[in-house]
């Protein structure tokens, strides 16, 4: 029996509980109960709810909400299960699908299909004489499901576990076809293999409730599919006993919260963070095995704390974890290719602007954000949502002193607004952007020092203050003209910044709205004013160059031969904007592989010119403390290992005959894009790209441009 524990906030700090205080605190509310009925329920006669229940069924044109109110939780009799899970699943009554089938079994993979169902019928207690009735049962279901589905059968879909339970059920071939269907239908989701959509977004769920664990699990790339790919596919029924699985799926599809799995999934996870996180738990296989088969360390006494903490973290989910993603379940096709975005990429979980505003309206418990506006401060003065606390993004490269005394500003803001229950107080960060994906760079960057941090409760503002914008001004098409004064207020003494937007009341129309931003301006005015004065910084080490330098590119290393008549492709110059087709290295690099070397004898090398102390960045703001060194003929980037102080790994080793491009940013110099690739007939070919954040940037750039220089010219020559 597995002892559930969870991190439950109080008040800004952390405790942790045994699963059985938080689980019967909100078991009641869970199941749609109240204290009264339960009263009421100790008072009944032994079994009365179960007669109940078996004469609700028995009359017929029985809902699913009617039958949750009778169950209220409680342990479903075994002879009214088939009849419950088919009214969970919507097909009672239904005909029979297979009905106009020919029943030829004659598929490409019928003969792994008929081993497959062999051996879930050798798993069952059975009669002889039934077996092959219910084999032939089983077979025709996958069979007629793989040829009207247009689906091409595996063994790693895992569809004879989830037919166990309901064959359990000793249902009529029809009935066992459809709701087999519905459940697949319902609460298998699309894509549900390695490397799937489901997978990536397990994991940024994971990262909003557990970002220490979420990290170290990325830093051993133990990925949600290596572990959970089955606990999805079939509903934990392949590692749970039977009893166990029957006693899921009782409370999982009188809920009908498809997403409800993910919450499930992630207790298990979090249950087993004490081992994940062992020193001696260092073995990659080993532990991806453990997980795998945690779910076979249930019993059925622990379900009823694993449902209620389930529903605690769901509790404390943004809705956006759910409207964002609901085409992963359903047969509709419909806003499939809208909703591509790829998962695999996103920094964090997205929440959509008008959730934001909705949630802060809430009384009571809920999820509630704290809103942190990252861009520049004059966009912030023109115009913010007023109950948004400032961060300039751009102070975390222009003065990282003050972005740390920013983000403890942050933090204490935070923490008032939620003790004086202001209406801009939430224990969720929400990160706004402009909307802009180049300016939103840099708060991908603060974002990333949030979640390095392992800050829990962490989300950007889904398309950013543009969105937030384009929503305002969608629900007041017809509303009265000052409805954009509810929400955004201007600092800019500019009116014609925003001409619509005023600075006046609370979004419920009340004078509380001006104490709110009173509050949240007062928290930022100084860092506002002295953001604003800032100056772009013009760099001199690095200019634009209208005349090529006439040098050839080696035909060694990784650069392929040059072409006559090709021009060089070697250039230093400033970089308005990021190159869309871009190609990030870190594709190119392989933990697995790295080479792990001593950080000071790699300096100390005598063949070693120059060494630069910097952090690599990311395309998705990560940084990592970093080494350039610089040879004769090669470039090195050194990432120094946190667990191991004083080692590295060799992140990088690139040929000086390879950079084609050297740029920095205008407003940041200290940021230098390396862009290496290939001279063609075609042009030039970018073959991987790095990014550095380096202290006295122009001497390194300097001393790395000359070193270039005379590697080409030694190969001229």
């Amino acid at each position: 029996m597995l002892r559930f524990t969870a991190a439950v906030s109080q008040g800004g700090g952390v405790a942790t509980e045994n699963l059985g205080n938080v689980g019967r605190a909100l078991r009641l509310r869970w199941w749609g109960t109240s204290t009264a009925m339960a009263g009421a329920e100790e008072a009944l006669p032994p079994r009365s709810w179960e007669n109940d229940l078996a004469e609700a069924l028995e009359e017929g044109g029985c809902d699913l909400e009617t039958v949750r109110n009778i169950i209220q939780g409680r342990p479903l009799p075994d002879d009214l299960r088939a009849k419950v899970w088919k009214i969970a699943l919507n097909v009672a009554g239904k005909g029979d699908s297979l009905a106009s089938w020919d029943g030829c079994l004659d598929l490409p993979e019928q003969t792994l299909i008929h081993k497959d169902c062999q051996e879930l019928v050798d798993q069952l207690s059975v009669p002889e004489e039934e077996k092959s009735v219910l084999l032939l049962d089983i077979e025709s279901v996958i069979t007629f499901y793989c040829k009207s589905r247009n689906v091409k059968y595996s063994s790693s879909l895992s569809w004879t576990y989830l037919l166990k339970p309901l064959v359990h059920l000793r249902l009529p071939r029809s009935d066992l076809y459809n709701c087999f269907y519905a459940i697949m239908n319902k609460y298998i989701p699309r894509d549900c293999f390695l490397k799937g959509r489901p997978f990536h977004l397990f994991r940024l769920l994971l990262q909003y409730h557990e970002p220490e664990l979420c990290s170290f699990l990325d830093t051993k790339k133990m990925t949600p599919d290596s572990y959970a790919l089955n606990w999805l596919g079939c509903l934990f029924s392949s590692y749970c006993s039977h009893e166990v699985t029957r006693a899921i799926w009782d409370g999982y599809l009188q809920l009908a919260d498809p997403f409800f799995i993910y919450f499930l999934m992630l207790i298990i996870l979090v249950n087993a963070k004490e081992f994940i996180l062992a020193p001696e738990s260092d073995d990659k296989e080993d532990v991806v095995k453990f997980l795998e088969k945690s779910p076979a360390s249930l019993e059925v006494e622990d379900i009823e704390d694993l449902f209620s903490l389930a529903q605690y973290y769901c509790s404390k989910t943004p809705a956006s974890f759910r409207k964002d993603n609901h085409t992963l379940f359903g047969s509709s096709l419909l806003g499939l290719k809208d909703d591509d975005s790829d998962l695999s990429q996103a920094l964090c979980l997205a929440v959509s602007v008008s959730e934001i505003l909705q949630a802060n309206q809430l009384q009571g418990e809920g999820v509630r954000f704290f809103v942190v506006d990252c861009r520049p401060a004059e966009q912030y003065n023109a115009g913010h949502l007023s109950t948004a606390f400032h961060l300039d993004s751009d102070l975390m490269l222009q003065n990282p002193s003050e972005f740390a005394q920013s983000v403890k500003s942050l933090l204490e803001a935070q923490k008032q607004s939620i003790e004086s229950g202001s209406i801009a107080g939430g224990e969720h960060l929400c990160f706004m952007g402009s909307g802009r994906e180049e300016e939103d760079m840099y708060m991908n960057m603060v974002l990333a020092h949030f979640l390095q941090k392992n800050k829990e409760y962490v989300s950007i503002a889904k398309g950013g203050f543009m969105a937030l914008q384009q929503h305002l001004a969608d629900i007041n098409v017809e509303g009265p003209e000052s409805g954009y004064g509810h929400w955004i207020a201007s600092t800019s003494y500019s009116k014609s910044s925003l001409n619509s937007l005023v600075d006046g009341d609370s979004p419920n129309g009340s004078n509380d709205g001006k104490g709110v931003k009173s509050l949240v301006n007062k928290m930022t005015e100084a860092f506002k004013t002295r953001s604003v004065n800032v100056k772009e910084k013009v760099i001199s080490f690095i200019e634009n160059t209208s005349t090529p330098v006439d040098r050839h590119v080696s035909s060694s290393d990784r650069v392929g031969k040059p072409y006559r008549g090709v021009k060089p492709v070697f250039s230093i110059g400033d970089e308005e904007e990021y190159d869309t087709d871009e190609i990030d290295s870190s594709s190119m690099s392989d933990d697995d592989r790295k080479e792990i070397v001593n950080i000071q004898t790699w300096i100390n090398k005598p063949d070693i010119k120059f060494h630069f102390p910097c952090k690599e960045v990311k395309e998705n703001g990560h940084m990592f403390q970093s080494h350039l060194l610089v040879t004769a003929t090669h470039m090195y980037c050194l990432r120094e290992i946190a667990s191991r102080k004083g080692f590295a790994y060799i992140q990088s080793r690139q040929a000086l005959n390879s950079v084609v491009k050297i740029t920095s940013k205008k407003k940041h110099p200290e940021l230098i894009t390396f862009k290496y690739g290939n001279s063609t007939t075609s042009g030039i070919e970018i073959l991987a790209i790095e990014r550095y954040l380096i202290p006295n940037a122009g001497d390194a750039t300097k001393a790395i441009k000359q070193q270039i220089m005379k590697v080409l010219d030694a190969l001229e020559s």
